[in-house]
């Protein structure tokens, strides 16, 4: 095959191993580069250099699509690496449709190809925050709806939309008027809607009688009134209009709409007039003579009697330990804000926590205990409901505030009326509003140096839940509800995948991306759309196990699920290896961290004596620096990663290894990153040299360091340097192969990390 057919074959495709010399015609220097690169045409394939080391997995992220046609990809996969790790084909999202279907055919083809050809297949990954089936997940924990009032309630028409549409005329209810609207005459027309999923909903009369038809048929005739957008709450929808012609049926549209509306009190009445010309506009009378539907489905419905509706604000109120506990912190004289300590002692054999109360403090706000909602904004006027017990080691009182942050002081007062601290449990149960001063607090704070006493007192708070207050038809799930659920989906979709694969792949991404970079904790605490550790965006776009499951039981019912399915599928239990993959362990400017936070929450996880994490996975995505002070601290960064990976006991696997690199900014404010990072463009012989040596060193170091026990491998993300028009790192220097599929420096580093002679020595 030659290098026109190989280039148009892959054109930018990233994720896709190459070999470059499968064939014979195949060209692995670029012409006219002989000098620098010429060098290169020495070195076998990557895999070659593996062959003393049968258990090394070579690994590469693979375009699966494309490698199961059989064509270029599956040669050049097979040529140079010993491993295949689908880039998205084995993500849930990738399985799992919008209504919890699963279709796995893509991987059981590619997981057969891949074995057949003697290659092992590394999955990634099981559990995840990205690229899952939101809209499946979020069904399945929707709130439920409140059954019809048996004695009849509210009748409505319900509008069945399902998937919202492209145009304003996909969906559509009208009404047949019993007589047309005189043309001329002015008209007022309301009514009543919700939407589960909100959108817009439009009035357009129309003379359907009419001649004046459209070419594709129907009136020409039609009134366009205003669209109006809707919610979740009913609105009042009004419309004042003169009809231009007689108009014989009134036409709603609302294309864009999914889900389902609700409409009540359809009324129509001349100007002046009180008579409503359209029949059981309230549909009292449980029919719905005279109106039809396009697009969608109709029908009068008996609405649920609405109900004070709480949603709690807060994680882990009952204060379970090893459970996230910052929505409650402590500041104790000379200690900070700390999240509060579960422990034994609680009403009805619940936990507590404690606060100590120092003697002879200065101020009565110096110790306090913060109840916090660091994802949730309270606003003036907010209803609320809070309840809890507590004690105290003596009888005293205690005042509350309104903070933003915990120490960000708002108002002086929060709760009415303020605790009363007793030496018994009792509980606390208030619902209240948001007080003006209190606009935009996060937290409840409780001043408790009351009195200033000379002698220190404990202060106990337990089952605490915060939280809004609403009415409604619709009944949030429990926790506990939404837990079970979702323990069952996670389950079903491991099952499904180990079933797919049949016991062929052994090793697995069990859980990807689990730790934070939230500063000012001893370890990082896990991602969460609920906790402020995650983005806004990341919030709104993904879906956190963690958040439902608990932080604990997520991994452990992953890493369960994934064993039990592997064996019934046919695997054999002792074959099955399975990591954490994160990314950022290897970063100098937090010492490591992140791998120090990942090894904590693994031991963590692993304290129910049942589950077991056989290995780590490290996303190099990095940077070699042409700054050679800071290129020293990103080596030492990762020697120091590699050190205490093998400290973990844990297998040690370089899971996405690629990598870019950087110049110092010619001017630099204060705080902002020094670096920036060079387009592949823009490189010159030097940096790609240097880039050469930063990945032998990554590979020796791995041969190096890790015992021949602990080493899984080393699997190479992006095999080309990055198009600029790619959704990843875009325009960089991040391949083993330039993007023509010509050998780089960078491969003759990879190859002589694996111990390969260093041709370079010998080249002219």
């Amino acid at each position: 095959m030659n290098k026109q057919i190989l280039v148009s074959a892959l054109g930018a495709m990233l994720l896709a191993s190459c070999a470059d010399h499968f064939d014979q015609n195949f060209e692995t220097v670029r012409p006219g580069k002989e000098a620098q690169y010429g060098y290169l045409e020495q070195y076998d394939a990557l895999k070659e250099y593996i062959k003393d080391r049968p258990n090394f997995h070579l690994g590469i992220g693979t375009a699966v699509d494309e490698y199961n046609k059989k064509e270029l990809v599956y040669a050049l996969t097979n040529s140079n690496f010993n491993e295949t790790v689908a880039g998205n084909a084995m993500k849930m999202a990738s399985c799992v449709a919008d209504d919890g279907s699963m279709d796995f055919e893509k991987v059981k083809e590619y997981v057969k190809n891949a074995t057949d050809a003697g290659l092992s297949v590394y999955g990634h990954t099981l559990a995840w925050h990205a690229q899952q089936p939101n809209k499946y997940l979020k069904n399945l924990i929707k709130d439920k709806e409140l059954p019809p009032d048996p004695n009849g309630g509210n009748m409505y028409l319900k509008i069945a939309c399902g998937e919202a549409g492209a145009n304003k005329w996909d969906k559509q209810i009208s009404y047949e008027l019993p007589k047309a609207l005189v043309k001329g005459q002015s008209y007022v027309m309301s009514v009543k809607v919700k939407a589960s999923d909100g959108g817009t909903f439009a009035a357009w009369p129309i003379r359907d009688a009419s001649d004046n038809k459209k070419q594709c048929g129907g009136s020409d005739d039609v009134q366009y009134l205003a669209g109006y957008e809707i919610t979740k709450d009913y609105s009042t929808l009004k419309w004042e209009f003169t009809a231009e012609f007689p108009i014989d049926k009134l036409q709603f549209v609302f294309g864009n709409v999914g889900g389902t509306i609700s409409c009540d009190d359809f009324k129509l009445t001349k100007a002046g007039s009180d008579e409503n010309l359209i029949e059981n506009g309230d549909f009292a009378k449980e029919s719905a003579p005279g109106w039809n539907q396009t697009g969608c489905t109709i029908q009068v419905a008996s609405e649920a009697p609405s109900v004070e509706i709480f949603t709690d604000c807060l994680r882990n109120g009952e204060m379970k330990t090893g459970d996230d506990m910052s929505n409650f912190v402590v500041r104790e004289a000379g200690k900070g804000d700390v999240p509060g300590t579960p422990i034994a002692g609680g009403p009805d054999g619940k936990n507590c926590v404690v606060v100590h109360a120092n003697a002879n403090a200065v101020n009565e706000w110096d110790t306090q205990f913060f109840i916090y909602t660091p994802n949730k904004t309270w606003s003036a006027g907010d209803n609320y409901k809070i309840t809890f017990y507590y004690k105290a080691s003596e009888n005293i009182d205690a005042d509350t505030q309104c903070h933003g942050e915990p120490g960000t002081y708002k108002h002086w007062a929060c709760l009415n009326p303020n605790p009363s601290f007793t030496t018994q449990w009792q509980k606390y149960e208030a619902n209240g509003t948001i007080p003006a001063e209190g606009d935009g607090m996060k937290a409840i704070a409780f001043n408790l140096n009351k009195g200033k006493k000379d002698h220190a007192i404990d202060y106990y708070f337990a089952d605490i839940h915060w939280g809004t207050v609403e009415k409604g038809n619709k009944k949030p799930l429990t926790p506990d509800e939404k837990k079970d659920i979702l323990t069952t989906a996670m389950q079903k979709w491991i099952y499904g995948m180990m079933e797919a694969t049949e016991g062929k792949v052994k090793a697995w991404d069990v859980v990807n991306e689990a730790i934070s970079g939230k500063v000012g904790t001893e370890f990082y605490p896990l991602q969460s759309a609920t906790r402020g550790t995650v983005s806004a965006d990341d919030a709104k776009n993904n879906f956190y196990w963690q958040d439902y499951l608990g932080d604990l039981e997520y991994v452990r019912t992953a890493v369960a699920a994934a064993r039990k399915g592997f064996v019934d599928a046919g695997g054999k239990p002792e074959e099955l290896k399975l990591f954490i993959n994160d990314y950022k362990l290897e970063t100098a400017y937090d010492q490591n961290k992140k791998l120090k936070s990942l090894i904590h929450w693994i031991e963590e996880w692993e304290k129910d004596g049942v589950t077991v994490i056989d290995g780590i996975g490290s996303q190099m995505h990095v940077s070699c620096c042409m700054d050679p002070v800071e290129q020293k601290k990103r080596e030492d960064a990762y020697v120091n990663m590699l050190n205490l990976m093998v400290k973990s006991k844990k297998l040690v696997r370089i899971s996405e290894l690629d990598m870019g690199l950087e110049v110092k900014k010619n001017e630099v404010k204060d705080g902002e990153y020094p670096y920036v990072q060079v387009n592949t463009t823009d490189m010159t012989e030097e940096q790609h040299k240097a880039m050469r040596a930063y990945y032998e060193f990554i590979v020796k170091k791995y041969l190096e360091i890790v015992p021949e026990n602990q080493q899984w491998g080393i699997c190479q993300w992006c095999v080309t340097d990055s198009p600029a028009n790619s959704g990843w790192r875009a325009g960089l220097p991040v391949g083993l192969w330039d993007s023509d599929y010509y050998r780089k420096h960078t491969y003759g580093g990879f190859a002589a990390g694996l111990g390969a002679p260093e041709y370079w020595n010998n080249a002219k």
